[in-house]
């Protein structure tokens, strides 16, 4: 009974070591980071983070099934692909809003199996805006929005991250701190539409002011937009009245 017992243990024994093996074998690395953050011109954002990810051989199949999965949430994936997997630009007051996760498909590189896994989303508010004169606009870029890992100072950008930030047509930068890595800190940045910064750059002190001037067309329209926005269908009503009077007026005269 007792050599019974004993080979009972060594069978659970072999067996747990089998399954510890096969799990290891299950291994999915992010080599590099790259977030996009668009900014339109109501301060809203369009972020795109793109998240390159080494796949273990062993678990190129099961990456396949769980990428047709089509129920698969945020925190599933995040349990099989690890923490890095997080929107990386996150309105603390009001969150993120049209989250889409797009797991691509595994494909060769460097002999190696890799693949990307796309995350989409809007960020509401991502820069305050002054109005500093006529069709002229500040904006103001909040840094608090960023997620990225935890230095000893603050937020940092991690090895093989990349940061890009696209502004709105005809801004022009008044100040950028950290110095973007591109364009070149040679450069003029005044014009610049797109800065990046890349892995490594300190961020618990980032700053980004630039300005807009708009167009006379685009004020105008600001202004009738507003004036529906506090008013609303009765814009509509107020127009018809008037179209009617003039019409009304148009007939009486020429019967004269």
């Amino acid at each position: 009974m007792l050599i019974s017992m004993s080979r009972y243990l060594v069978l659970i024994a072999a067996l747990s070591i089998v399954a510890l093996a096969g799990t290891s074998f299950a291994s999915y690395n992010v080599s590099s980071i790259n977030t996009t953050v668009t900014i339109s011109q109501n301060g809203s954002a369009y972020v795109t983070d793109v998240l390159h990810v080494t796949v273990g051989n062993a678990s190129v199949e099961q990456y396949t099934v769980d990428r047709s999965g089509l129920n698969l949430t945020l925190s599933d994936w995040q349990s099989l692909i690890g923490p890095q997997l997080v929107p990386h630009v996150i309105n603390k007051r009001s969150g993120i809003y049209g989250f889409n996760l797009l797991p691509g498909p595994v494909f060769l590189q460097n002999a190696r199996h890799v693949a990307n896994i796309y995350m989409h989303y809007y960020v509401s508010n991502i820069a305050t805006i002054n109005q500093t004169g006529p069709r002229t606009y500040k904006y103001t870029f909040n840094a608090s929005d960023l997620n990225f890992a935890q230095g000893v100072g603050g937020v940092v950008l991690g090895q093989n991250m990349r940061l890009n930030i696209i502004l709105p047509n005809a801004s022009t930068v008044i100040t950028a701190y950290p110095l973007p890595d591109y364009p070149s800190p040679s450069q003029n940045l005044t014009s610049a539409q797109a800065l990046s910064w890349y892995a490594g750059e300190p961020l618990y002190s980032f700053e980004l002011v630039f300005q807009v001037k708009t167009s006379t067309t685009t004020e105008v329209l600001d202004f009738f937009g507003s004036i529906y926005s506090a008013l609303g269908s009765l814009v509509y009503i107020l127009i018809g009245g008037a179209v009617l009077l003039f019409i009304i007026y148009t007939y009486f005269k020429i019967g004269r």
